[in-house]
């Protein structure tokens, strides 16, 4: 329970603080994701959005598009000089960027979802077998025992090996 309410809570309820460090890690690594890739839609999305409109003062994706020139793709700024095929492959390879981030952004948030539930299975399991002994009074024991068949009685003997714990 300690776990469902803050994550970590659990580990250390169960004297596991070795484990903390790989739960906080996990979440600081997940976060750290999902403000990589939001950050990347956002500034693909705003660049895919300048480029598709009229407006020739939202030049935001001059910044994305490095070592080429806008006069070759640009039809805002430069429309008598740009080439329609260039124009749509930009456009296209924004668009493309603004999935590719948006997809491993959404991914990153049911990774921090999964995340919560490992930590806390973890934890469950931990406090499960918390109180389980494993002694050194494990045995074995070999004794003979008579075999019956319905209807008949076999004169044979059977060696079973039972385990004690």
């Amino acid at each position: 329970m300690l776990a469902l309410a803050f994550p970590g809570l659990g580990q250390i309820y169960n004297r596991k603080y070795w484990k903390l460090p790989f739960v906080y890690g996990g979440f600081g690594g997940i976060i750290y994701a999902i403000s990589y890739n939001s950050s990347n839609y956002n500034t693909f999305m705003k660049a895919y959005q300048d480029f598709t409109d009229d407006i020739p003062e939202t030049d935001s994706y001059l910044t994305l598009i490095k070592n080429a020139d806008p006069a070759d793709y640009d039809p805002v700024l430069h429309p008598d000089t740009y080439i329609p095929s260039n124009a749509e492959w930009y456009k296209e390879r924004m668009l493309r960027q603004v999935d590719y981030f948006k997809k491993y952004r959404d991914l990153s948030y049911i990774g921090i979802a999964a995340w919560y539930l490992i930590t806390v299975l973890d934890a469950n399991v931990d406090a499960s077998l918390f109180n389980y002994d494993i002694s050194d009074d494990l045995g074995v024991a070999v004794a003979p025992l008579p075999m019956s068949l319905p209807g008949q009685t076999l004169l044979g003997l059977n060696v079973s090996l039972r385990i004690y714990f």
